[in-house]
């Protein structure tokens, strides 16, 4: 078997076991998107960053695609575009909390449980890797939260 047809054979054999499919990955990543812009905590550390959202969209179906289905889609190093974000836990919380809303309005049980656990995967890491270029190592369980600038 070519790694070609490996991989083709990983991306049917999750889609049969989830029912996930490029089409649920492009429905979830849109909707997903339109709840984050219009989100009074997100939506304007997105505004600040991006003025051609296609480009974006197309992005985060073939991330969603690598992730999801191991289909291989993405090439891309998402941690260098988050380090220097003005984020912390509670954004990630946030982030979470619209994500597990929209799979589980886009998608069927199992593959919403799916695309889930990875975005709780991904949340952690990216939230680790924040916190380092913050100077802040995170032990075993703990958040990063941004100390708020003192009033004078």
């Amino acid at each position: 078997m070519t790694p070609l047809e490996r991989r083709e054979q990983i991306v049917a054999d999750i889609t049969a076991r989830t029912g996930i499919t490029e089409a649920m990955i492009d429905r979830l990543v849109r909707s997903f998107y339109e709840r984050v812009r219009a989100d009074e905590m997100l939506g304007p550390i997105f505004d600040a960053r991006i003025r051609d959202w296609e480009p974006h969209l197309q992005q985060m179906c073939a991330f969603w695609s690598s992730v999801a289905l191991m289909s291989g889609r993405y090439h891309g190093a998402p941690m260098p575009k988050h380090l220097p974000l003005p984020i912390d836990a509670a954004h990630f919380d946030r982030w979470l909390a619209l994500f597990e809303a929209t799979a589980a309005e886009v998608c069927p049980p199992e593959a919403a449980a799916h695309f889930v656990e990875r975005a709780h995967r991904i949340a952690a890491s990216l939230e680790l890797g924040v916190a380092g270029a913050n100077g802040v190592l995170l032990g075993l369980g703990e958040r990063f939260r941004r100390k708020e600038e003192v009033a004078r």
